[in-house]
C-alpha cells in the first residue's frame, strides 16, 4: 500500500511525533521551574512570598550594617543631617542623660513626633529601630532552629526508614519518647539545665531545634519507606553502591519535597515559640531587641499607659508568621500531584 502524504510528513526530520510531544508535556509539568510557576500563579502564595522576601531583606540589611542611617540616608541625602535624627540609632544604646524621651507615642498620635514614627520605649530608645532590628533576631532563630530539626530529623528518619527492622524500632521509639513530652516543657527544662540559670537566646534556638527533630524524622521516614522499594534503589544495591551513598544521593533527594514544605511552615511556628520563650524570660535578654522580649517589657504597667508598645511587636510577629504560612501553603499546593490546574 502506498505511503500517504500525511505519513511522509510525519517521517520528515525535525517533526515531532505524538509520543515525543506527550513526553515534553510531562517533562514541563515536573521540576522546580514548574513548581515556581505554580507558586507565582497562586495569589496567596505570591503575597506570602513578598512578605517573606521583605522580612528577609530587612533582617539581612541590618545584619550587614549596625548603623542604618549610614546606608539609608548616607546615599540619599546629607549624612550630617541624618546623624541628627534620633531614629536609626543603635537599638541597644540608651540616650544621653537629659535627652531621653520615654514612652513617646507614635507620630500619628497626639504628642508624637516624626523623629520617632513608632514612638519610644520606657528607656527612651526609638521603637522603630528596635522593631527593625528585632526582625534579624526572630528570623535568625527561626531559620537556625528549623535547620537543626531538619538536619537531625532527616538523618534519623532516613536511616530508620532505609534499614528498617531493629534499627527502625530503636530510632523511632527514641524519637517518639521525645515527641511525647510537651515541647514547651522540654525546651524550658533544656534551657535551664544547659544555661545553668542564665538563659540565653542561643540555648533557646538549640532547644527548639531539638524538639523539631521527631516531627521531621517521622515525615522523612514515611517517604523513605516507599522510596527504598523503587527500582533504581534496587539497581544501585545490585551495582554494589554503598548504603550511605544510596541514602545521600538517591533516597534523601527523592524524599525531601514534603520536608521542605513543612520546614517553610515551621519557620513561622519557630518564631512564635521563641517569642513566647522571650516573653517568659527564657529567650532573648535585655538589651537584645527581640519582639518577644519587647512584648514582655510592654506587658504590665505599660499596657494601659502606652498600648503601642505591645501593638508594634505583636503586629510584626503576626505579619511575619502569616507570610511564612501563606508561602508554605502555596508551596505545598504546588508540590502536591493530586492538585490539578
Amino acid at each position: 500500500m502506498a505511503t500517504t502524504e500525511s505519513q511522509l510528513e510525519d517521517q520528515e526530520p525535525g517533526r515531532q511525533t505524538e509520543s515525543e510531544t506527550a513526553d515534553e508535556e510531562i517533562e514541563a509539568r515536573v521540576g522546580w521551574r514548574y513548581t515556581l510557576a505554580k507558586v507565582r500563579r497562586d495569589t496567596t502564595a505570591r503575597f506570602g512570598f513578598y512578605i517573606v522576601a521583605a522580612v528577609l531583606f530587612i533582617a539581612t540589611f541590618v545584619a550587614i550594617d549596625s548603623n542604618l542611617s549610614r546606608l539609608t540616608f548616607g546615599t540619599m541625602s546629607d549624612y550630617t543631617a541624618a546623624q541628627t535624627l534620633p531614629i536609626f540609632d543603635h537599638p541597644t544604646a540608651l540616650p544621653e542623660s537629659g535627652e531621653a524621651q520615654r514612652n513617646v507615642p507614635p507620630a500619628f498620635v497626639d504628642g508624637g513626633t516624626l523623629s520617632h514614627p513608632l514612638g519610644t520605649d520606657p528607656q527612651g530608645r526609638d521603637y522603630f529601630t528596635r522593631i527593625v532590628y528585632g526582625s534579624q533576631v526572630s528570623v535568625s532563630v527561626g531559620i537556625f532552629s528549623t535547620a537543626i530539626g531538619l538536619i537531625g530529623g532527616t538523618i534519623i528518619g532516613s536511616i530508620a526508614g532505609y534499614y528498617g527492622g531493629r534499627t527502625d524500632d530503636v530510632l523511632m521509639r527514641a524519637v517518639e519518647t521525645l515527641y511525647a513530652i510537651p515541647p514547651l516543657v522540654l525546651i524550658i527544662v533544656f534551657i535551664v539545665f544547659i544555661s545553668d540559670g542564665s538563659p540565653d537566646i542561643r540555648f533557646a534556638v538549640v532547644g527548639v531545634g531539638l524538639t523539631f527533630i521527631p516531627v521531621f524524622a517521622r515525615i522523612i521516614r514515611s517517604r523513605v519507606l516507599s522510596v527504598r522499594e523503587m527500582d533504581y534503589i534496587e539497581a544501585a544495591r545490585a551495582a554494589g553502591v554503598k548504603d550511605r551513598n544510596i541514602i545521600r544521593r538517591h533516597v534523601i533527594p527523592n524524599s525531601f519535597a514534603p520536608v521542605m514544605v513543612y520546614a517553610t511552615l515551621q519557620i513561622g511556628v519557630t518564631i512564635l515559640i521563641v517569642a513566647g520563650l522571650s516573653f517568659l524570660g527564657y529567650g532573648a535578654q535585655p538589651p537584645t531587641p527581640d519582639w518577644g522580649e519587647m512584648l514582655r517589657i510592654a506587658h504590665g504597667r505599660y499596657m494601659h499607659s502606652n498600648i503601642w508598645l505591645s501593638i508594634w511587636p505583636g503586629l510584626a510577629i503576626l505579619v511575619t508568621i502569616m507570610g511564612f504560612n501563606l508561602f508554605g501553603d502555596g508551596l505545598q499546593d504546588a508540590l502536591d500531584p493530586r492538585i490539578k490546574e
